[in-house]
């Protein structure tokens, strides 16, 4: 039989058997080939189930046609435990409910696809909260843990997930429902579990000496659970075996009070290693997390997102983060120099500031990202990512990894779980040269057996998935072995579901997604100088640690606006990343571009750049949705939105030559009979009203306007075109200010334009045409010692970034020039000193800062400004929803709307009628005005309307 057809029968018999999101399509075997770790392995169906029910279903299809069966939840796998050749079934998608929490008894029962953040959530009216917590939890899937027995930083005071899981609802994959533990309806009697107990009962001395040695044992089945000494315990036995032995249909867990206080204890060091060293004298302070954090990872993030974005930390090259919770704070302040007397360290610091706290855990739990690239610029990958070994052995074996790697002549950034013996890493295996893969395999050997040697385990809470289950015989007997075996048989006789994880390994190095890539550095529309000029490595950026499909906004994040409309794993950046490496691999065919797969992963893309500044690995979405669409209609008739919409300030600029223009274009907008048929035209959403040319533009008035010399030099204003022909009053407030400020502002002698709506529509040649004038325009002032002052974020984001990436040689290097002057209004004004913000007491509101903004320069220097002025003014996370031409263009309104109403609406709902809506993007404020009837306002309008008079 073809590929084709039995796909078709396939799927065919899946949905006889009533199971619904069956799909076979090229997009959905492309989003659902890699998890987040080195394997490509497509599969033949993905499958979204309604109801858990339909599990048993599917097993029962698959064990039918002989189709191995693999379970995923958020797809966070880093060892390759979430992807399968066959049937993938994704429970995140449906299974997702908290059927019941009981807080008096301190338990939840759950989904397989609930999100840990979500159950947090959830259960936060109880004062509940689960206990592990991976740092994936506000993605990561109950389900997905239960696979891995999933541990996180504090497991030190919580435990692992197997020590939390109380009962599980299950179908063995010989398809015998289960109820065990803790669950309605739970009963001992079963021959499957008759031979279970048998078989553990021939193999006590075995079981006892060689599993569940220490905490983060979590190689091989968790078989110490099945002793008759710790109660013949299947569930909690079942938590780590990675869906290999049964199905998870629901779960009861316990549930953690939150303690009172928390306290952090930054602990410096001169090495990782000396760190290492320090561990056993801080655990018997008990507490709750012990972390390891490298200088390294420190530096990632203050070369990404600015010095600022990392709060002090004592002197050192290495810092232990550990935190200790309790009822009294006094209690917790005693511990803490406790244990920096016992720490030998070289400098300390007691952080009771929750909000630096979490700063710093938000550094370390983004580390998996973080060193996804080593500072030359490799790509550094998983696979001996998760060995543990015992705490007390934690130092010596650091050094002999350290030696390790250097033997081999490869990089890695360790960090990780430092109080539980548990370290992370990336290494920089050398996939893209002759012999790489050899080198892989030899390191993968050579790093199981130092583990080994010092007790430890090939994982501590990853699994083993496709990237240890070969290496297990470095740590466990031929006979220990062989009994897991035999624990898979008595479960899945079949060898359905999830084969090739731990027993009867797949090996190491079989589908390594690694050796497919094909570099792609000809022809394309952008630079990519972080990439080498290659395509192929900007979207294998990507490595699918799916921080992407967690609700960052409440933290001031906006990736990714589609993904928390939608809930698809398509309209992720994840999702969009995975499609694009299918493209540049050649396996969506000779023209991926044109594909079907890669038009429906974009479609729905902002190009909002929150990836790239929110994305641990850089990924820049927008960018790449430019590029396909550059390729894609390159010599081709493009969509008419293009043409109307990413051609809008060439329009603009011809109504605005004469004020008769201008008001025959807004007659015609205004028309119920013309409307209909500009909208149509333009390709655009007939629910849409379209904004008003300005009477008179921004740069006819500045032709009349005098400004005086000024104390601080010049300024040249960038006159975008949203400015000049729809919101003049922004620029004239932006002018108003900047003279206070004691500058005399000047424009470039032509209207020039940054490309900004030829970047979005993919028009890169077009877009190269208007950034080469532009920034030839700007020079000359930039050269005379003036800073370029943008007024619009989009279009100043183009001047710090895109530019360079459009242009090349001389044009490239002005480019660089330009960036390097370029400001927003907050920023010059934080940099003149001379300068007093008007006294903004009393002003409260919120503010929507335009996603560029946030990606490209950051708002930081807007919220500085705004606090010593005196406002009270909350920062809002997320997307408008409009993000330029997205949100206007036909079949994009109801995701447009679903953005906004994630932070944006509800906030402008909830603020009173004199509160301040501050928006600096045109995209943002026509965003308002349309769906909340509300005028939102620049920050320079803000300020300009409090300077005194005079």
């Amino acid at each position: 039989m073809t590929d084709h057809r039995e796909h078709g029968e396939l799927v065919e018999a899946l949905r006889a058997a009533g199971v619904s999101g069956v799909d076979d399509s090229a997009l959905a075997r492309s989003l659902y080939s890699s998890d987040a770790s080195l394997y490509r392995v497509p599969p033949r169906v993905v499958v979204t189930p309604r109801e858990a029910d339909e599990l048993p279903a599917v097993l029962a299809v698959c064990r039918d046609a002989g189709v191995p069966l693999t379970m995923r939840g958020a797809g966070t796998s880093i060892a390759g435990n979430a992807v399968g050749p066959g049937v993938v079934v994704d429970v995140s998608r449906h299974l997702n409910r908290v059927l019941e929490i009981d807080p008096e008894a301190g338990t939840a029962l759950v989904e397989p696809g609930i999100v840990q953040a979500g159950l947090h959530r959830a259960a936060a009216g109880h004062g509940l909260r689960f206990g592990p917590d991976p740092s994936t939890r506000t993605r990561a899937t109950l389900g997905g843990m239960i696979g891995n027995n999933a541990c996180g930083s504090r497991a030190l005071g919580y435990g692992r997930t197997s020590d939390n899981v109380l009962g599980l609802d299950v179908v063995t994959g010989s398809g015998e429902r289960l109820r065990l533990g803790d669950m309605p309806g739970a009963r001992t009697g079963s021959v499957l579990l008759e031979r279970l107990r048998g078989l553990v009962g021939e193999n006590l001395a075995l079981v006892r000496t060689e599993f569940g040695r220490f905490g983060r044992q979590v190689s091989g089945y968790s078989l110490e659970h099945l002793l008759p000494e710790k109660g013949f315990d299947v569930a909690r036995a079942l938590v780590g075996s990675e869906g290999t032995l049964a199905l998870t249909l629901a779960a009861r867990v316990r549930m953690v009070r939150e303690p009172a206080h928390r306290a952090l204890v930054v602990l410096g060091y001169g090495s990782m290693a000396e760190a290492a060293d320090a561990v056993p004298a801080i655990l018997p302070h008990g507490p709750v997390a012990c972390e390891g954090l490298d200088s390294r990872i420190v530096d990632v993030v203050r070369e990404r997102r600015g010095a600022g974005a990392v709060p002090p930390l004592p002197s050192g090259s290495g810092w232990l983060l550990v935190e200790l919770a309790g009822p009294e704070a006094g209690a917790l302040r005693s511990t803490a120099r406790e244990i920096v007397d016992d720490s030998g360290c070289a400098d300390s610091a007691l952080v009771e500031d929750m909000a630096l706290a979490d700063a710093l855990w938000r550094i370390r739990e983004d580390g998996s990202g973080l060193v996804a690239r080593t500072p030359s610029g490799e790509q550094a990958h998983a696979g001996w990512e998760d060995a543990a070994v015992p705490p007390e052995r934690l130092g010596a074996y650091l050094r002999e990894f350290e030696a390790l790697l250097a033997g081999y002549d490869l990089f890695g950034v360790p960090y990780g779980h430092f109080g539980d013996g548990c370290i992370h890493v990336r290494i920089d295996f050398p996939f893209g040269r002759a012999g790489g893969t050899r080198v892989f395999r030899d390191f993968l050997n050579e790093a199981a057996a130092l583990a080994a040697r010092h007790g430890g385990t090939m994982s501590g809470e990853h699994g083993d998935g496709r990237a240890r289950s070969e290496l297990l015989p470095h740590m466990y007997s031929a006979e220990a072995l062989a009994l897991c075996s035999a624990v898979k048989d008595v479960f899945d006789p079949d060898d359905v579901l999830n084969p090739g994880i731990i027993v009867r390994p797949a090996a190491v190095d079989a589908d390594l997604r690694a050796v497919q890539t094909i570099p792609l550095n000809r022809g394309l529309g952008l630079a990519y100088r972080d990439d080498r000029g290659d395509l192929s490595r900007a979207v294998h950026r990507c490595t699918g640690v799916g921080k992407c499909r967690a609700d960052n906004t409440g933290a001031g994040g906006v990736m990714c606006p589609s993904y928390l409309a939608t809930r698809e794993e398509k309209d992720s950046t994840r999702g969009r990343a995975r499609v694009l490496q299918e493209v540049v691999s050649g396996k969506l065919g000779p023209d991926g571009w044109k594909s079907e797969a890669l038009h429906d992963v974009l479609d729905l893309c902002l190009a909002c750049k929150g990836c790239a500044s929110d994305c641990p690995t850089g990924v820049d979405m927008a960018s790449y949705k430019a590029e396909a669409l550059h390729q894609r209609y390159r010599g081709r008739i493009r969509p008419r939105s293009h043409y109307a919409l990413g051609r809008l300030p060439r329009w603009t600029r011809l109504a605005a030559r004469a004020p008769a223009a201008i008001r025959a274009v807004n007659a015609a907008m205004r028309s119920r009979a013309l409307k209909p048929l500009l909208a149509w035209g333009a390709g655009i959403d007939g629910r849409r009203t379209l904004p008003a040319l300005a009477p008179v533009t921004f740069r006819r008035w500045f032709a009349s306007h005098r400004s005086p010399q000024g104390r601080n030099g010049d300024v040249v204003l960038f006159v975008d075109s949203f400015t000049d022909a729809f919101s003049p009053e922004v620029g004239r407030a932006t002018v108003k200010v900047l003279e206070h400020a004691g500058y005399r502002v000047t424009v470039t002698e032509r209207p020039v334009c940054c490309g900004i709506t030829w970047i979005s529509t993919g028009q890169l040649d077009g877009a190269r045409a208007q950034a080469r004038r532009t920034v030839r325009a700007l020079l000359p002032h930039v050269r005379r010692g003036a800073r370029v002052v943008g007024m619009e974020p989009s279009c100043t984001g183009v001047l710090r970034s895109d530019a360079e990436e459009l242009l090349r040689g001389v044009d490239a290097a002005a480019a660089r020039e330009v960036a390097a002057a370029t400001r927003t209004l907050a920023e010059l004004l934080a940099e003149t000193p001379d300068w007093t913000p008007p006294d903004l007491s009393g002003v409260t509101g919120i503010a929507q800062p335009h996603c560029h903004h946030h990606a490209v320069m950051g708002w930081a220097k807007d919220a500085d400004l705004l606090r010593k002025a005196g406002a009270d003014v909350e920062r809002l996370g997320g997307c408008c929803g409009l993000a330029g031409n997205f949100g206007v263009e036909k079949g994009h309104h109801e995701v447009s709307v679903a953005v906004a109403e994630q932070r944006l609406l509800p906030a402008v709902r909830a603020a009173g009628e004199d509160a301040v809506v501050l928006a600096d993007g045109f995209s943002c404020r026509t965003q308002l005005r349309e769906l909340a009837r509300r005028d939102g306002e620049h920050l320079a309008q803000l300020l300009a309307r409090r300077l005194p008079e005079g």
